[in-house]
């Protein structure tokens, strides 16, 4: 099969060409439309409870991660005309295409009682800009009076400032974003430059903005970084540029057809998928490397071109496309995942490696017929002495030292659990970014004078209509926010019983003292004044946009604030009355700390709070699903790997018939794999989604050795009469070139993603060259050293149409009359003449 397939791919190279180059052409005019991903990545299960709950508490409160946060500390800000600039950046923010409301000192709304109207109203604290310092201290006096907004928009205790944007979801989650984003920023920038006043960012939005913009700048560098140093591999190795252009040719349009699926797929660029073109750079080179190995090897034996490249894809074939199948394993496992991301990047990645195989298997031998000859300069790699006596030296320890390689293999593995044991799962929602970035230092800035950014949300459902007013739940409520406020990560909260509790001190006349819940004999006149209170809707639409809705800073007109006043509702309780939400913010302490928050302090207080009472309280926010979707990604990536093992063993025993086979292949993987896990424990690399997704990959990738080893083991076994010392020896001459010359290749380039800036990626570079590093003493010492000891040269069924026999000298010049190869003898650049109808293919006679 395969030498006719070899025949006929010589035979039809122009007519291949044209269809691979219409194929490619295809592929590139639908992979100018590929998009950057702009949604936050889910990956917990649509159909999880917490996601269902989640998804119903946005629909009832709106988005919790839709605010972005510019914040400052510096006393400066209220000098006159600093103010004035702060004041012109939130009017001109507020105009921004895109911003929903800006929240700002600026803007403040503060309550007034109307004792004639008996209600409440609603004005700007600024009413008129001050035009003295001495008018703006005074009015300063005033905005510090404003318990409401004391650690949401002012530190108490080291006086900063913020300015929150409540950002529009449509543009969000679009490619406007980045536009807008911009455009902010630049704004910001200019009152940097204006005052001398530095601000920070934070927030879900600057965040993903900042991700988005990192990964399609490192899609571009990689992709230029994984040429570059594979060429410079390649022409270590074969010492000829043909064999640095043309491989890269042929990656490259793998690359083309890759992300042209992602199109067709209807998928877009996320973190993952971003990563497929550089890594099939790297896992696509190897095609070549072996294919072009092998030819240099039988050219140098044959002396004929056509007869070299048969030899090779009638050889070597068949385990190549094995090895590409072991491969495209360790990421199809993804596709059995009901994570979108993983999902995605499982069957783009698969696909990907069967077309590169496929693209490398056509073209290599229709440009290396067409090309001259190798010359003996060119050849000379396959005799590089540093190789051959390190081959020598493995060779040696197989067949002389066995018990020294098992011993060593033993305190290895020991160290490994060791390692392994003191794994951690924890990741932080900014886990991916350097600590040193602009990203996290500012993160430290919001977390040290406001308690973090990142969004907690609470749910409180009394179970009847109207049943939050009730004043015995709103002081249960109390309580608990009472508490909240004692936990140093988390900001002071946000509901309805704070903004009571501000109209209660607006009922006193603003006197902070009275900043309470009102008592029995206040409650009913403070909501009556409420209830006639439509114009004080803008105050608490502000306060509103502390939990992520609309906020607006001015005064409009009774309509408006009716709407607005709704706007209130639907931000901190249901349309029934019935559930009341409180809104706080959170440092991004990582998933340990947060489980031990949420489990061990935050629930026992609400179990204590409201047990009794049948109201139902519930944590949700985008924070809590992100910790609960590491912990998913890990628990679905072990099911992942178990999968992998079973389907790279499923394989070997297809090819190999041989239950013995399946251990030989995955004992050496597995003690990679623990070794790896092992250096991960040492050196502290947290278990996280990034992190869990390298085992799948490193195991795909490594049982490419083992299967191609064992498949030359077996050829030569049934060579030279099963003596398989010999076998061995043979074995690791011929195929442990390759294998090391491949492990190079794939180290050098896995390497190149430790210059990554993020975390994920940078440890897949690291973990993944250091697996490969591992694999060679796996699959060059400890498999042959396995095979030594328990492969007795018993005789054992080979299925001949699977593995073809063949011995170390190529003794096939039978095959070589039978295809009459003097007849098509292809010459550089000329077209290939037909054999006769008589000829028979190799395997046929």
């Amino acid at each position: 099969m395969w030498s006719k397939l070899a025949l006929l791919i010589i035979k039809n190279r122009r007519l291949l060409v044209g269809l691979l180059s219409i194929i490619t052409v295809f592929m590139a005019w639908k992979a100018k439309d590929v998009e950057m991903t702009y949604d936050f990545a889910q990956v917990v299960s649509p159909d999880d409870p917490d996601m269902v709950y989640f998804q119903q508490f946005k629909k009832t409160f709106g988005e919790d991660g839709n605010v972005l946060v510019l914040g400052l500390q510096d006393s400066s800000v209220y000098k006159l005309g600093n103010f004035n600039e702060l004041r012109l950046l939130t009017d001109t923010l507020s105009k921004e295409e895109g911003v929903s409301g800006v929240l700002s000192v600026t803007k403040l709304i503060q309550l007034t009682k109307d004792t004639a109207g008996q209600r409440f109203a609603a004005a700007p604290i600024f009413r008129t800009f001050p035009q003295t310092q001495k008018e703006l201290d005074s009015l300063m006096r005033i905005v510090n009076r404003q318990e409401f907004y004391k650690g949401q928009l002012i530190s108490p205790t080291t006086g900063a400032t913020l300015l929150a944007l409540t950002m529009d979801p449509k543009y969000l989650n679009s490619s406007k974003r980045q536009a807008v984003m911009k455009n902010i920023l630049g704004h910001a920038e200019r009152f940097t430059k204006k005052t001398g006043i530095k601000l920070h960012y934070a927030g879900l939005p600057y965040v993903r903005s900042t991700m988005t913009t990192k990964v399609a700048g490192e899609m571009k560098f990689f992709l230029m970084l994984a040429a570059l140093v594979t060429s410079v591999t390649l022409l270590v190795f074969f010492r000829t540029w043909s064999a640095v252009v043309f491989p890269l040719l042929i990656v490259g349009v793998a690359v083309v057809w890759c992300v042209g699926t992602i199109v067709l797929l209807g998928y877009k660029i996320t973190l993952l998928t971003g990563l497929i073109p550089s890594i099939l750079i790297v896992i696509g080179i190897p095609n070549c490397t072996y294919l072009l190995s092998r030819y240099h090897y039988d050219y140098r034996i044959s002396g004929n071109q056509v007869l070299a490249m048969v030899r090779v894809i009638r050889k070597i074939g068949l385990v190549t496309l094995m090895n590409n199948t072991s491969t495209a394993i360790g990421f199809f496992v993804f596709c059995f995942t009901n994570i979108a991301i993983l999902y995605q990047f499982g069957w783009v990645a698969t696909i990907s490696i069967f077309a590169a195989f496929f693209i490398s298997i056509i073209l290599v031998p229709i440009v290396f017929t067409y090309l001259p000859p190798p010359t003996e300069k060119q050849l000379e790699h396959l005799d590089a002495k540093p190789l051959t006596k390190l081959l020598e030296f493995f060779d040696y320890l197989v067949l002389e030292r066995r018990g020294t390689v098992y011993g060593i293999a033993f305190v290895l593995c020991a160290l490994g659990a060791l390692g392994a044991s003191r794994l951690q799962a924890v990741s932080y929602m900014v886990d991916d970014l350097p600590k040193n970035s602009s990203v996290n230092s500012d993160l430290k800035f919001f977390e040290e004078h406001f308690n973090g950014v990142m969004p907690l949300e609470i749910v409180v459902d009394t179970g009847k209509k109207r049943g939050i007013l009730k004043l015995s739940n709103l002081e249960r409520i109390d309580r608990l926010e009472n508490y909240l406020r004692t936990q140093p990560q988390l900001t002071s909260p946000i509901s309805i019983v704070t903004f009571l509790k501000a109209a209660t001190q607006t009922f006193y006349n603003g006197d902070p003292t009275y900043y309470r819940l009102p008592d029995n004999s206040e409650k009913n006149f403070i909501l009556s004044y409420l209830a006639r209170s439509r114009s004080a809707a803008p105050a608490a639409d502000s306060a509103a946009a502390g939990a992520d809705s609309t906020q607006t800073a001015s005064v409009g007109s009774p309509k408006a604030a009716a709407s607005m006043n709704d706007k209130l509702l639907r931000s901190f309780t249901d349309s029934l009355g019935q559930k009341a939400r409180i809104s706080l913010k959170i440092a991004d302490i990582g998933s340990r700390n947060l489980d031990t928050l949420l489990i061990t302090k935050i629930q026992p207080q609400i179990n204590e709070i409201f047990k009794g009472t049948g109201m139902e309280v519930r944590m949700t926010g985008t924070t809590i699903l992100f910790t609960k979707g590491n912990e998913y990604v890990i628990g679905t990536l072990k099911e992942s790997l178990v999968l992998a093992f079973a389907l790279v063993g499923l394989i070997v025993l297809i090819l190999f018939r041989s239950i013995r086979s399946v251990f030989f292949t995955l004992l050496p993987n597995f003690v990679t794999l623990l070794l790896t896990a092992g250096i991960m424990g040492f050196f502290g690399i947290a278990l996280k989604p990034a992190t869990a997704l390298i085992f799948c990959i490193a195991l795909g990738i490594d049982g490419d050795n083992s299967i191609h080893l064992l498949a030359k083991f077996r050829q030569e076994m049934a060579a030279n009469g099963r003596r398989v010392r010999a076998a061995i020896s043979t074995t690791l001459s011929e195929a442990g070139t390759s294998m090391i010359y491949t492990s190079i290749v794939l180290f050098v380039g896995f390497s190149i993603f430790a210059f990554s800036e993020f975390g994920g990626t940078k440890a897949l570079g690291l973990l993944m060259s250091a697996s490969l590093l591992i694999t060679n003493f796996s699959n060059l010492i400890l498999l042959p050293a396995l095979l030594v000891t328990f492969e007795h040269g018993k005789d054992e069924t080979i299925d001949s149409a699977l593995i073809q026999h063949y011995d170390e000298q190529y003794h096939e010049e039978d095959d070589d009359l039978e295809l009459n190869l003097n007849r098509i003898k292809v010459k550089p650049g000329a077209s290939l003449p037909v054999a006769p109808p008589d000829a028979e293919l190799p395997g046929e006679a």
